[in-house]
């Protein structure tokens, strides 16, 4: 298995919860949430069981509707069932897809209670309605998300851990890296930029180099989701298609932000509400919210009407954007590889740069301004995200991050985000193609380092 952060994660979880609670895994599917909670199962524990509830066989229903209210007999009942023998707080059960049958959700609370083993869910689509109608929400239940491999993880497939290592080393020193490792680095991150982060296609380009079979397996995974969409998101597929289809189109576009009119010249934001939050809470997206008024606590000036919408995995994007087409041949991928072919980069740095803060557990926000009466009030600034900040003490402040594509670019926005706000801000980021520089309050990163923000 290739390596994931979510395996330190779920060892962390092990040694403090103790068994006093279970964990749920959210994210979308193909992300790898069986994989590595199978691989967790059979080398921190003595034994474990996994009930896959997407394919739930008539005899394991039985056990549990008709056994649980004596747990010694439903123990021993799935023990037998699955031949395996259940060892006290030596053993973990597994409930995978467990969104496919939410009774099994509602049983964590006097599971946990018991105590005898430990308890992971894994799901998705977890908070539609259909899937909480009629239970009650464990709180014995410690939510985490799982996405696509970050960029780090993609250079740990990629046999780079050394260069990995590297890069974290030059961001905490604020030192840049040896031009030849730069340049390596940057190759690596152009191409994670077209496989991205899905553990299937990672795993085929690491074994063969091949763009072509990658896309193949791209395909593959956006027709799947269009298959959920229509089998899950009831009345609202036609919107949440379309909401969907048009992320690539959304994105190419100056001003990247979402525009209803796109999808419908008279659509409303009420009318589409529904469909964007199915698409988020089944995490084949992420959006990015205005936060009006940029302070510590950038969730109080949500403006929800005013949001970005990128794709949940930068590669995905990318076979969506050639979706006119049958196949996209493996030399069409190294022409955008080598700069032979034109394709709209911003699009794809600035979604990769919101996909790695989604790995760090950031919810995303941006800054956005139009004043028609004063132009030096006008601006947007590509993200906003809290860290603290080393001239207050560590305290927590705004720091604006900007993402360039290309070697040649202007800051204007953020001369007047600073002109404005800088009372509220601490760091400033820019991240660029080029060497780490450092200019007082700004720095520049290569865009490569955006996972260590």
């Amino acid at each position: 298995m290739l390596r994931r952060r979510m395996m330190d994660k779920l060892i962390a979880w092990k040694l403090k919860a103790n068994g006093s609670e279970a964990l749920l895994i959210e994210g979308a599917r193909r992300v790898g949430k069986s994989t590595v909670v199978e691989e967790f199962g059979r080398n921190q524990y003595q034994s474990y069981i996994l009930v896959d509830f997407a394919r739930l066989p008539r005899d394991v229903r039985d056990i549990f509707e008709n056994q649980i209210g004596d747990l010694d007999t439903f123990f021993v009942l799935l023990s037998a069932y699955y031949r395996t023998r259940l060892v006290p707080r030596k053993s973990l059960i597994i409930f995978d897809e467990v969104q496919r049958y939410p009774a099994a959700r509602e049983l964590i609370k006097y599971l946990v209670a018991d105590g005898r083993y430990d308890y992971i869910e894994t799901g998705s689509l977890i908070s539609i309605k259909k899937n909480v109608a009629d239970i009650v929400i464990p709180s014995e239940e410690r939510k985490i998300d799982m996405g696509p491999f970050d960029f780090e993880e993609f250079c740990w497939a990629m046999g780079e851990e050394l260069l990995a290592e590297a890069v974290r080393s030059a961001f905490d020193g604020l030192k840049p890296l040896p031009d030849v490792l730069h340049r390596r680095a940057m190759r690596l991150w152009r191409e994670y930029l077209l496989v991205g982060g899905m553990p299937q296609a990672v795993a085929s380009y690491v074994e063969c180099r091949d763009f072509g079979a990658v896309d193949d397996i791209k395909r593959g995974i956006l027709q799947l989701y269009s298959n959920d969409i229509g089998k899950f998101a009831g009345g609202d597929a036609g919107r949440v298609r379309d909401i969907f289809a048009r992320i690539p189109g959304q994105l190419s576009k100056h001003e990247k932000r979402f525009t209803l009119a796109s999808v419908n010249k008279n659509a409303r934001y009420r009318d589409y509400d529904a469909a964007f939050f199915w698409l988020e809470d089944a995490r084949l997206v992420n959006i990015c919210r205005n936060s009006t008024d940029p302070t510590v606590g950038l969730g109080l000036y949500e403006d929800n009407a005013s949001f970005k919408c990128y794709m949940a995995d930068t590669g995905l994007l990318v076979s969506q954007a050639f979706a006119d087409r049958e196949t996209t041949p493996d030399d069409v991928y190294r022409d955008i590889l080598f700069n032979k072919l034109s394709l709209n980069e911003g699009m794809l740095v600035e979604n990769a740069v919101a996909q790695q803060f989604r790995a760090n557990g950031r919810k995303l926000y941006f800054f956005s301004r139009n004043d028609r009466n004063d132009s030096g009030k006008t601006m947007e600034i590509d993200f906003l995200i809290i860290r603290e900040y080393d001239n207050a003490a560590m305290k927590p402040r705004v720091s604006p991050v900007e993402v360039k594509s290309t070697k040649r670019y202007g800051v204007s926005s953020l001369d007047k985000f600073r002109l404005v706000y800088g009372q509220r801000l601490g760091k400033e980021y820019v991240l660029h193609p080029r060497q780490l520089e450092v200019d007082g309050e700004r720095i520049r990163l290569p865009l490569y380092m955006a996972h260590c923000l």
